[in-house]
């Protein structure tokens, strides 16, 4: 297996990337106890490089966690994979963002659906701050789910299969139900998933990483699965109002739907794309400006994102 686990007992690696977190350390850590009881657990943090005291505040408020210093801003898949390398034997690793909240027993409810319905990624529902749900399911991308997403908005497309990604509409989050992909905000992934699927691709440095991991595990027979009476509070970050990530998010997808298609159907995504955010910057949005003039950019969509790409302080928690 690989490194760190352990076939033996039901040990979670409590995995969580910081940069510039401080902030939401105390209330994170707060959450764990509460939220992984039932559970035999760890935690494992990696900084990238904050320049806050982030890594101190792990330290005073969790002595026992592990802190991995980067030295760099690497990335929010390079620091996963450099924490689950680090962290003690474990069978199964959550990964959480910083401004995550756990709610009683998450964790254990987590686990006990992944152990009974053998799922690679197991998800819990998502909440806002103020009670409002947040859609954590996703469809795989396709050139008709980004034209409905650019014609209908993601909400209403949505509650359309074939039209939309982000999986809309209370029905589908009542139910314990396999997805293609999932937010990547907090995820349980089985040590069998790990092993097969594992390590996160580290090129693409801040968004569509999760999509790419949980779209290659459902390949190798490793599903998504919702546990919808696991419920974590997601402060969420700052991805719908920042151009600069926004952008960068828009980019990623492009790369990421051009790794699994031909040409010509990459073009025609990367059409809608374009349709969505010109539309919308038309309406005054500044991230869709910002993604329109990304999109229209070869060398943009040539690059290959890193530090010099997003300095958003608040870049690794900007996860919906």
């Amino acid at each position: 297996m690989g490194a760190g686990l352990d076939s033996k007992g039901d040990t979670i690696a409590v995995v969580v990337v910081t940069y510039n977190s401080e902030r939401l350390i105390a209330d994170l850590v707060a959450s764990l106890g509460p939220g992984m009881e039932g559970t035999s657990w760890h935690l494992t943090v990696a900084d990238n490089a904050s320049s806050d005291a982030s890594a101190a505040a792990v330290r005073r408020l969790a002595p026992q966690a592990l802190v991995v210093e980067m030295g760099r801003n690497a990335g929010y898949a390079a620091a996963i994979n450099a924490a689950v390398a680090a962290a003690a034997p474990h069978s199964a690793v959550l990964v959480l963002n910083p401004d995550i909240r756990l709610a009683p027993r998450c964790g254990q409810l987590l686990l006990a659906t992944q152990q009974r319905t053998g799922a690679g990624i197991v998800v819990p529902r998502l909440e806002r701050g103020d009670g409002h749900a947040i859609p954590v399911l996703r469809r795989e991308p396709t050139v008709l789910r980004a034209l409905g997403d650019a014609v209908l908005g993601a909400r209403r497309a949505g509650r359309i299969p074939v039209l939309g990604e982000v999986v809309t509409g209370q029905h589908y989050y009542a139910a314990e139900s396999t997805t293609d992909w999932a937010a990547g905000s907090a995820m349980l992934i089985s040590p069998e998933c790990w092993r097969d699927c594992g390590p996160w691709d580290e090129s693409f440095f801040l968004y569509s990483e999760e999509t790419e991991f949980a779209l290659r595990a459902r390949d190798a027979g490793h599903p998504t699965r919702l546990a919808p009476q696991a419920l974590a509070v997601h402060l969420e970050g700052d991805s719908k109002v920042s151009p600069r990530l926004w952008a960068l998010l828009t980019l990623n997808r492009v790369r990421l739907y051009r790794r699994r298609h031909q040409r010509a159907a990459t073009a025609a995504y990367w059409g809608a794309l374009l349709l969505r955010e010109v539309s919308r910057a038309a309406a005054g949005s500044e991230p869709s400006r910002a993604a329109a003039r990304a999109l229209l950019s070869p060398a943009r969509l040539r690059e290959t994102p890193g530090p010099h790409t997003v300095h958003s302080a608040s870049a690794t928690a900007a996860r919906a």
